[in-house]
């Protein structure tokens, strides 16, 4: 399985989604699978990806989140967590969608 985490320049919230998803890997006993790094710089590096906003996280080009369209905005993301909405999912819900996806 491939992991990518898609970023923008600057996003405040690209280190903490990569500390949670590999955080999620290693809940699942997958530390053998590295989180791939893909940086957005224009709107025309978004094709063809599921890029919905900075941090988007994919497994095998999907995005495990998939309750937003993809989007050529270079913008941040929002999720929403059990503790209302934040610019990363929490290990948990990181977890349950790889799971999700087949991991």
């Amino acid at each position: 399985m491939r992991i990518e985490l898609l970023h923008i320049d600057d996003c405040p919230n690209m280190a903490p989604a990569l500390k949670q998803v590999e955080a999620a890997l290693v809940a699942l006993g997958r530390q053998d699978i590295r989180v791939r790094l893909r940086h957005i710089k224009t709107p025309a590096d978004t094709l063809g990806t599921a890029f919905a906003g900075s941090p988007t996280i994919t497994a095998d080009g999907a995005d495990i989140f998939p309750d937003r369209a993809p989007a050529s905005d270079l913008a941040c993301r929002i999720y929403p967590t059990p503790d209302g909405l934040a610019g990363v999912p929490t290990v948990d819900q990181m977890t349950e969608a790889l799971t999700n996806h087949g991991l």
